[in-house]
């Protein structure tokens, strides 16, 4: 029941993030950084609303307190908050310029990013599947770029900042929707300054429906992070490791099909390197996942 449970809050997740494209195309008219900020600040609003409903205003202050108590800890909040506004900030920038298979490929190559980031910065060991699943990942990288004659860095900060962002909180001992919150909390003045003072229509000077849009960009962030949190509980990493990808394919197809993005066999031969690296990555996690499960049987036995 209770895998069943995660499974749902991670389709319900992943699936939001793939579609959430569509929401950014119903505002051409408001430019990216001024979407980020709504985001932003919006998502903050939500969250503190959702707090009093559920009535853990006093576990995030506690949490908040605890976190304050150290520098270390205080920094790296700070950071999570940096590296989560970037990854939004070029996200809306890359779907509203018409890229959306940049934003696809950054998600699908993501996964890479955190094997790399945990064999740099944690110290764990590269297994070889990981290796070859790199270097399928890279060669595909590395033909895309060839046949557009442009680098993807749209692609590569979504996935660098992203998975930096994973690292950073890793070290915080907070709940998600102190996390999240707290992460808002931060950036939510410096937008609220530009949009107030540099904006060029000002805050909420759009007509009263782009207003609204703005305004809901919030709960289209938070809602599908809170599933995560939910999704993050109740299932294996393996698990999670397969339902990740329904974000990055269901924006593939929303570029395809839906914005008509140039994808002809070069493409396609380019991400099938990316798929096949990912493929190679999950059938390691597996075999992986089995041999420690044999051991753990073995120890008990003994």
């Amino acid at each position: 029941m209770k895998k069943n449970s995660g499974l749902l809050y991670g389709f319900g997740a992943y699936a939001l993030w793939g579609f959430i494209p569509l929401y950014w195309k119903l505002m051409p008219n408001v430019g990216a950084v001024d979407i980020l900020f709504y985001r932003i600040i919006w998502s903050f609003v939500f969250m503190i609303i959702y707090l009093l409903i559920t009535r853990n205003l006093p576990i995030f202050f506690k949490e908040t307190k605890e976190l304050l108590k150290s520098k270390r800890n205080t920094m790296a909040i700070i950071a999570a908050a940096i590296f989560i506004s970037v990854n939004w900030g070029v996200f809306i920038y890359t779907v509203n310029s018409g890229h959306v298979q940049q934003g696809s490929l950054g998600y699908y190559i993501n996964p890479l990013f955190n094997v790399l980031a945990a064999a740099i910065y944690l110290k764990e060991p590269l297994t070889l599947t990981a290796k070859i699943a790199t270097l399928c990942a890279f060669a595909g990288v590395v033909l895309l770029t060839v046949q557009t004659g442009v680098f993807p860095w749209a692609s590569i900060i979504l996935a660098g900042s992203f998975c930096m962002y994973g690292l950073t909180k890793k070290q915080l001992q907070l709940s998600a929707v102190t996390g999240i919150t707290l992460e808002t909390l931060i950036i939510a003045p410096i937008g609220l300054i530009y949009l107030f003072f540099f904006s060029d229509v000002g805050f909420m000077g759009y007509d009263t429906v782009t207003n609204l849009l703005a305004m809901g960009a919030g709960v289209v962030t938070a809602i599908p992070l809170l599933l995560f949190a939910n999704a993050v509980k109740r299932l294996s990493y393996v698990t999670l490791g397969f339902v990740q990808y329904i974000n990055p394919t269901i924006m593939l197809f929303l570029a395809i099909f839906l914005f008509h993005e140039p994808y002809g066999l070069s493409q396609f031969i380019a991400f099938s390197f990316i798929w096949l690296g990912i493929l190679i990555f999950i059938i390691g996690n597996l075999m992986q996942s089995k041999k420690v499960g044999r051991t753990t049987i073995r120890q008990k036995n003994n």
